[in-house]
């Protein structure tokens, strides 16, 4: 009896002691952690109220404002060509001459097939004249029955061809004045000039030259190239999401890495009004005034467009804002512990970020809170403190 007594006890005692030991396992570690640890040394900031703007950056190429090839309209060989890549061309200057010996031969022969028809116009008209009169004759005559009515029907049909020969020889001067008219027309195309329509004064530039004196030309081979460099585009492509926040008449600035330290004021002038399928994107060309000609076509740019401007935003350094459990938020200082706040972040502008809601006041934690967590000890700086300690927690305002 006493050797089961004693096993007893010990198996009372063994399961007294097993139940404490998985009493004490059962507990929260985080709780021991807690308690064990101490505070997070901590640095603040305060929640501040400024203007916050969305600037979209974008890079592409700029473009000239207006750009053509000149060529000729007539084949030739070139005789001169007056002006080199570089130089200003005014709106209808000349800038090439082609070998126009063999048109102004055909002006001369149109000149001549014209006085041939015009001579025998008159000749026509004298033979009208003449049957004209022979037929008033032979109709009197036959009032007076001295002829019979074939003599009158026959004075009658020569005037009749008569009329009908005025009428091909004035058909004829009309046609040979065409053809000196063409022919007039093509002699002009040896001389080739740069003109464009939208009758501006400016003078453009010649871009590009492509042939050298003495080649032989066909219809509409390039000459030179003429650029309008007063204004220049920048050719860029935004984002769908991007798009609805991009309208014409924008403003916006370029950067090149021509001239460091430089931007060039602009205007959204054009925007695609679909997006590409293959990247989702759309075309946007702002333009830039250049009246110094520092930029030129080709060059690669940056592009800065303000889509946003928030005026009394809440704003806070952005190391501020951190994640937990895949939530974006700040911690507070709130007395000796740390409070973390859920937020919807706003816009990013350098190194601060707008708090779109809630409302926020007092200060947030910018240095330890990727140690903390909800409820977490910290230790302010005493400089802060204070303040930190004074502070309320944001909370969504009713």
């Amino acid at each position: 009896m006493k050797k089961a007594l004693v096993i007893l006890v010990a198996v009372a005692f063994l399961a007294a002691l097993g139940w404490k030991i998985r009493r004490e396992m059962s507990g929260k570690p985080e709780d021991g952690m807690r308690k064990a640890m101490r505070p997070v040394p901590v640095a603040v900031e305060p929640v501040r109220r400024q203007t916050v703007r969305n600037v979209a950056e974008f890079t592409g190429s700029l473009l000239p404002r207006a750009q053509f090839v000149v060529a000729p309209k007539v084949q030739g060989r070139l005789e001169q060509l007056r002006v080199n890549m570089g130089d200003s061309v005014t709106n209808g200057q000349l800038v090439a001459v082609l070998d126009g010996a063999e048109y102004a031969q055909l002006v001369a022969q149109a000149k001549a097939d014209l006085e041939v028809s015009r001579a025998t116009l008159a000749e026509r008209r004298s033979a009208l004249a003449m049957a004209r009169r022979e037929y008033e004759r032979a109709r009197q005559l036959r009032e007076q029955k001295v002829t019979s009515d074939a003599q009158l029907d026959e004075a009658e049909a020569r005037w009749k061809a008569a009329q009908a020969v005025l009428d091909v020889a004035e058909a004829q001067i009309r046609r040979n004045e065409a053809a000196l008219k063409a022919a007039e027309i093509r002699l002009s195309y040896t001389l080739v000039s740069a003109a464009w329509e939208d009758g501006e004064g400016n003078a453009r530039k010649i871009a590009e030259r492509f042939v050298d004196e003495g080649a032989l030309l066909k219809p509409n081979d390039a000459i030179v190239s003429v650029v309008d460099l007063s204004v220049v585009k920048a050719e860029v492509f935004v984002i769908e999401r991007d798009f609805p926040l991009v309208a014409v008449g924008q403003d916006a600035a370029i950067a090149t890495d021509a001239y460091p330290g430089r931007s060039f004021p602009g205007r959204i002038a054009r925007r695609a009004p679909v997006l590409r399928e293959e990247s989702r994107q759309a075309r946007i060309e702002i333009e830039v005034p250049n009246p110094d000609g520092m930029l030129a076509p080709g060059m690669f740019v940056k592009v800065f467009v303000k889509l946003e401007e928030h005026a009394g935003a809440t704003v806070v350094p952005a190391s501020a804002v951190v994640k937990r459990g895949g939530v974006a938020g700040v911690f507070q200082p709130a007395g000796s512990t740390a409070r973390f706040v859920p937020v919807r972040p706003g816009i990013v502008e350098g190194a601060c970020v707008e708090i779109e809601s809630p409302p926020l006041e007092g200060s947030v934690i910018t240095i330890g809170n990727h140690l903390l967590e909800d409820g977490m000890a910290v230790a302010l700086p005493a400089v802060s403190g204070n303040q930190a300690g004074s502070g309320t927690p944001g909370t969504a305002r009713p």
